[in-house]
């Protein structure tokens, strides 16, 4: 199997490959995910297309330094035709909990292969996440139980543990919405022969 590598210090992205039976090496890209946000906002770039290219830029970053197939991969959050990041503080994180609450806002998570530096796949994914009103007591016991780790999640929540309870919907792609739209990259995979089934 060719050698696989996630640029990506993402501790979830990690956790979903290794149960997918996927072995790979992590090696984080070191690029200004801000910057770009910024540059892609400005020109009026669609969020969907603007987490796709933080993607390949990860990917990029990694696969001109090592050989392999490089796997990229980013998330933006978008509400009200704005994009957001992690935030950088719980006092942050609750800010954005309390203007979350009770509306809907888009995950939108982009995945990218790179080679010998070049994108050999892009794929994009859109997910509407619905969250349900939420009293400011109910949003500081959230904080309180989870914590500074929220600092690390797009939407300063975490679905697959707690954070699932401050929602009333949910739509979309269950790995998307963790970081990593895994089963087309699995497809890609499969039709690379990298892995066998």
């Amino acid at each position: 199997m060719a050698r696989l590598v996630l640029a990506s210090g993402s501790f979830i992205r990690a956790k979903i490959l290794s149960g997918a039976g996927l072995a790979f090496e992590i090696m984080p890209a070191d690029i200004d995910e801000t910057a770009l946000i910024e540059a892609g906002a400005k020109d009026g770039v669609a969020f969907n297309d603007l987490a796709c290219h933080l993607a390949e830029e990860k990917a990029l970053a990694v696969s001109r330094k090592q050989d392999g197939l490089v796997i990229g991969a980013d998330q933006i959050l978008g509400f009200e035709g704005h994009p957001y990041e992690k935030c950088e503080s719980l006092h942050a994180a609750k800010q954005r909990l309390k203007a979350l609450a009770g509306k809907s806002h888009y995950l939108h998570c982009g995945a990218a292969l790179a080679i010998g530096g070049k994108i050999i796949w892009r794929h994009g994914e859109s997910s509407e996440m619905t969250m349900r009103d939420l009293t400011e007591g109910e949003i500081d016991a959230y904080l309180e139980t989870v914590g500074p780790k929220v600092l690390s999640s797009v939407g300063a929540y975490y679905i697959e543990e707690h954070g699932v309870r401050l929602f009333s919907a949910i739509k979309g792609d269950h790995f998307a919405i963790l970081g990593l739209p895994l089963l087309p990259l699995l497809d890609v995979l499969r039709q690379r022969s990298i892995i066998p089934w």
